[in-house]
């Protein structure tokens, strides 16, 4: 049995912005504005290219700090 998300019962609940396809951002924003957004961890990438990524990522902005 599904059952539909309830609905903030506001007038201004009407307003809220449906969930955003995050890919189809992420697209655009490549296609238009060459701007890539990757995660390291994405499946579709094989081990050589999560490495890469994690490595620019390392090199742009320094190493994951652990809190």
């Amino acid at each position: 049995m599904k059952i539909p998300p309830a609905r903030y019962p506001s007038p201004l609940g009407r307003m809220q912005p449906n969930p955003a396809d995050l890919d189809a951002i992420k697209e655009v924003g490549w296609r238009e504005q060459h701007i890539l957004v990757v995660n390291e961890a994405d499946e579709r990438l094989d081990f050589v290219e999560r490495e890469f990524v994690r490595r620019i990522g390392e090199r742009l902005y320094g190493r994951k700090r652990h809190d």
